[in-house]
């Protein structure tokens, strides 16, 4: 539930920043690229959701009793 309310708050936001850039367009291209940073987050986090986990996790080792292979 929580990854589903920040979705939503962050499609919101992203969604505000465009409108924002598009009523008021900004002054100069360095604006505008300080702008495309934080909407580019919003968006990613927005599309994708939030990562669980930064550390992936470890396979299944081997069951008991087998070898690996090329032993």
């Amino acid at each position: 539930m929580n990854s589903l309310i920040l979705r939503l708050v962050c499609g919101l936001l992203f969604s505000v920043l465009v409108l924002g850039a598009i009523v008021k367009p900004p002054d100069n291209f360095g604006q505008g690229l300080g702008m495309l940073l934080p909407a580019t987050m919003l968006l990613g986090v927005a599309l994708k959701g939030p990562r669980r986990s930064i550390i992936p996790k470890r396979s299944a080792s081997a069951p008991k009793g087998t070898t690996p292979p090329g032993v």
